[in-house]
Formats: structure tokens, C-alpha cells, sequence
């Protein structure tokens, strides 16, 4: 019996302490990339401030070819949206809208992955030369869950890849365009 509750102090204090580790971790995850694209601000921004080319250059759209996309709201900026459902675990399902356009500088949108909290993208486009710096960020507020907080320590590894891919897919789509 001594062993038994001993393992269950063991148990109990290991849960505790990874409980209070948690509490300490930040409560706000980034994650960014960036890429350069040879085509000035303005093409830049018009293919990021709708969704109805995002499947063009998106790092997710062929991981699931029979996920479904709706579209809601104008085609264009402020309340654009997009709808997708996948029953790829790692496309899920889940709704962007825009909910930030300033043209040929930045446009954010909010991210509602099912059974998530809301989180937002932000593409952020500055002149460089003759082309665009591109710097594509991810935001997630964990709040006081110690178990978000653990898993906001794996954000950069599990969707910075992603990113990385979409902006040389974008970058690709956009400067084969012009030639």
C-alpha cells in the first residue's frame, strides 16, 4: 500500500509541477517567415487580399484535394472570407476572414480552427528594390491553459515549414506570371 500512495504523490506532484512550468510559459505564441518575391507591392497584395486565389500558392490545399471551399462576404478586403472543411488531421476544418486591408502594406485575418481558440495571420509586404519583402506571421493567445502554453513551444516547428513552403509556392506563382 506504501508504494501505492507513494506513486500516487509521485504522480500527483509530477502533474503539479508540469501544471505550474506550463503557467510560466509565455501566453502568446509568433511565428513568421519571410521571402522576397520580384513583383512590386501592389501584385503582391492583390493576390493576399482575397481568397479566391489562396489555393494557388496555399501550403495546404494539396495535402487534402477533397476538402470543401466556400466563400462568404465581398471577394475582396475587410469581411472576405473562407470556409474549409477536410477530414485531413492535418488541414482540418476551420474559417479566415480579413479583418485588416491597408493596400500594399498589410492585411491580417483571423484564424477559427475547429475546437481551437481564434488566432491571426498577418502578411506584412514592404518595397524591396524592384520587388516586395514578405514576412507572413502567425499570433495565438494560450490564455492561462498550461497545456496551450506546452504546445505554443511547438508552433515555429510545426507551422513554420508550412509557411516556408506557401511563400515559395507564392513567390514562384506570382514571378512565373509575369514571363
Amino acid at each position: 500500500m506504501t508504494l501505492f500512495k507513494n506513486a500516487l504523490r509521485a504522480l500527483i506532484g509530477l502533474a503539479m509541477f508540469f501544471v505550474l512550468i506550463g503557467l510560466a510559459l509565455p501566453k502568446r505564441t509568433h511565428v513568421e517567415r519571410e521571402i522576397v518575391i520580384d513583383r512590386p507591392p501592389a501584385e503582391v497584395f492583390a493576390m493576399l487580399d482575397s481568397y479566391r486565389r489562396f489555393n494557388m500558392w496555399s501550403p495546404w490545399f494539396a495535402r487534402d484535394p477533397n476538402a470543401v471551399y466556400t466563400y462568404e462576404g465581398p471577394s475582396r478586403g475587410v469581411g472576405a472570407s473562407m470556409r474549409w472543411v477536410s477530414r485531413q488531421p492535418d488541414v482540418g476544418s476551420g474559417r479566415q476572414t480579413i479583418v485588416e486591408s491597408v493596400p500594399n502594406k498589410r492585411v491580417v485575418t483571423r484564424l477559427q480552427f475547429e475546437g481551437q481558440k481564434d488566432a491571426r495571420a498577418t502578411f506584412e509586404l514592404t518595397p524591396q528594390g524592384q520587388g516586395t519583402r514578405l514576412v507572413w506571421g502567425f499570433d495565438a493567445e494560450h490564455g492561462i491553459n498550461p497545456l496551450s502554453r506546452w504546445f505554443g513551444l511547438f508552433f515555429d516547428r510545426l507551422i513554420g515549414p508550412d509557411y516556408e513552403q506557401g511563400l515559395a509556392k507564392l513567390k514562384a506563382t506570382m514571378e512565373r506570371q509575369t514571363r
